[in-house]
């Protein structure tokens, strides 16, 4: 990857995708499984390479990763480089964040994205890097929930109602300083406290992130049920 000016803050998009998807019921890691005609994890690619100020794309794999080698040739001509993946979400992470560490400016921009959130709209994307631009931290493509949330006690029976019109749904990307980010989750891990997104670990370093409102379509791929959701998703889509 070419090395990013100290003046001008550039955008990297990092995908963590060394995980296994044991929720699916499938032999195939859930980024590599087919949809309309490729995988879930060529959609999120292509997604991101589309969006013009994105450089260049850090891809978190498994070390024992099988499938990548198969659909890598389909982005030879992408900037795109693999790291190896940890046992966590964070851990894979941090280590695409350490790779960007040693060529990129602690003030870029990094946008962390699902790599079974295929259908993130290219204009999604675009907004939260508008939006954010001037940022003092970054903050989280997410939507308003929609449902009446209910608070459980331990015995399963509902202890109370919250109100949902402060609670959104937190998708990807999510998109921070590089630098703010790297020390967010190396303090994060060292604590133990192993977070599920970026936002987490910037709230528990004091950061307030911004919520940008996207579309209920940017579903993760979870449950063999979403594979079929997601094809509805995108159609009409190049």
């Amino acid at each position: 990857m070419p090395a990013a000016s100290a003046t001008v803050s550039k955008y990297w998009a990092i995908v963590p995708a060394a995980g296994s998807g044991r929720r699916m019921a499938s032999n195939l890691p859930k980024q590599y499984l087919p949809l309309r005609g490729r995988t879930v994890l060529e959609f999120t690619l292509n997604t991101l390479f589309a969006c013009e100020p994105i450089e260049g794309v850090v891809l978190a794999l498994s070390p024992d990763d099988g499938y990548w080698p198969e659909i890598a040739p389909r982005f030879s001509d992408n900037n795109l480089v693999c790291v190896a993946g940890g046992d966590e979400r964070c851990h894979s992470v941090l280590n695409a964040v350490h790779h960007l560490d040693t060529f990129a400016d602690a003030h870029d921009w990094v946008l962390v994205h699902d790599a079974a959130r295929p259908c993130v709209r290219l204009d999604d994307v675009t907004a939260l890097i508008e939006t954010l631009a001037d940022d003092v931290c970054g903050g989280v493509l997410g939507v308003p929930v929609a449902d009446t949330m209910k608070r459980l006690g331990a015995d399963g029976r509902v202890e109370g109602t919250l109100d949902r019109q402060s609670l959104w749904h937190a998708q990807t990307p999510q998109m921070f300083r590089l630098g703010l980010l790297q020390s967010a989750l190396e303090q994060a891990i060292a604590q133990n406290r192993l977070v599920t997104d970026e936002a987490a670990a910037m709230e528990m370093a004091g950061y307030r992130p911004r919520m940008v409102r996207g579309h209920a379509d940017n579903i993760k791929i979870t449950v063999p049920s979403d594979l079929a959701l997601a094809e509805f998703n995108l159609q009409g889509r190049p």
